[in-house]
């Protein structure tokens, strides 16, 4: 069965879409997730969408359930990686991914994570 790859770095964990999503696939990154956000307690995840060309109203209510589900496992969600194209597409299909924080790339991901969750740093330094 096909699965999007889930890597553990530190307290945060890293989703990076790079296929299409269909339903199956979305179903079990969401089990997935979930599980590995109760298993490991990691406090953040970061969804890296930059492989994507463009969306559809699924994928943006994917991302948005995402958000929410890791929200009451209590992790932040930071989506990365946005083309303009994605950014528009979604205004344009009236979607609000409300409680989804992004940001440009992965490294700027991880940056806004840990100032909002209060993040230790992979390499065991303090964020500051």
């Amino acid at each position: 069965m096909e699965r999007i790859p889930i890597l553990r770095m530190g307290d945060l964990l890293l989703v990076t879409i790079q296929v299409d999503m269909h339903d199956r696939l979305a179903m079990t990154l969401q089990d997935d997730l979930t599980s590995q956000i109760q298993r490991t307690g990691a406090k953040g995840v970061l969804i890296d969408i930059s492989a994507l060309d463009m969306v559809d109203s699924f994928i943006g209510r994917m991302i948005a359930n995402l958000s929410r589900m890791s929200r009451i496992l209590d992790a932040r969600t930071v989506v990365v990686g946005m083309r303009p194209a994605v950014a528009i597409t979604l205004v344009e299909l009236g979607l609000r991914l409300e409680g989804v924080d992004t940001a440009l790339d992965v490294e700027r991901g991880m940056k806004l994570l840990r100032a909002r969750a209060h993040l230790k740093s992979t390499d065991g330094c303090d964020p500051s």
